[in-house]
């Protein structure tokens, strides 16, 4: 089903373009990858005695795979809120970029900055990966409302599997619910890879991938962070020297 054409009627209205947001759920295998995820972590949150709706609030307020499961995970083993608060924290910064390189592609010169706050709670790394490939062929004045549809869609199709997730765990062996948990950093790898357009985006994610056995050495608890701000940092040192040159 592809989106209407950017002249179209359809995108006159902003509940049809939000419409139209949710209905794209249903172009992009990272929904699939985002179902068996968050099967894992409903049955993970099952395990570690966490009640269903405290699994939703999660999901809903927090909306980050890793970050949850690291709340999970350190709640579950007798750390402190704080201590959960800072991991998550700390994972959470990874988002900070996507937000910023995706803001920009919905702003028009008259929208306004609370209009942008739910578009940009929902910025996690399936919907900046589907931004890229959905936004060029939305109407920019459509952008923010077909981006809270694609948004909406995803989380409602997490909060389906969190439930389903939950309530199967006793059925999930931990060999599988760890294969399934696999599924998410994979997806976005190939995922990210297929977007590549520019030298910069190539040399960005060869290094990230070559540098982060690197950091891990490290054993700082900031590896993702380290191996992706130096290849981020090497990346944009490329195309500023490739613009220069040109």
């Amino acid at each position: 089903m592809a989106l209407p054409p950017l002249d179209s009627p359809q995108w006159q209205s902003p509940w049809r373009a939000f419409a139209w947001g949710v209905r794209s759920i249903t172009q992009t295998i990272l929904t699939l990858v985002l179902f068996a995820t968050y099967l894992g972590i409903g049955a993970l949150a099952h395990d570690t005695h966490f009640s269903l709706l405290w699994a939703l609030c999660s999901t809903l307020f927090v909306w980050a795979g890793p970050a949850q499961i690291i709340l999970i995970t350190t709640l579950g083993s007798g750390a402190t809120i704080i201590q959960s608060a800072i991991a998550v924290t700390v994972s959470a910064i990874r988002l900070f970029p996507m937000v910023v390189s995706v803001l920009p592609l919905m702003r028009t010169p008259t929208t306004r900055r609370r209009e942008l706050f739910f578009a940009a709670h929902l910025t996690a790394v399936t919907l900046w990966v589907e931004c890229h490939r959905f936004l060029p062929l939305v109407p920019r004045e459509r952008r923010i409302a077909f981006v809270n549809g694609l948004g909406f869609g995803l989380v409602s199709v997490c909060l389906t599997a969190n439930t389903v997730g939950y309530f199967l765990a006793a059925n999930l062996t931990q060999t599988l619910g760890a294969a399934i948990l696999l599924l998410t950093p994979l997806s976005f790898l190939f995922s990210t890879a297929r977007n590549c357009r520019e030298v910069a985006d190539v040399v960005a994610l060869t290094l990230g991938i070559l540098l982060y056995p690197l950091a891990a050495k490290m054993n700082s608890g900031l590896d993702i962070l380290v191996s992706g701000v130096t290849a981020g940092t090497i990346a944009y040192g490329v195309h500023w020297w490739r613009a220069v040159r040109a």
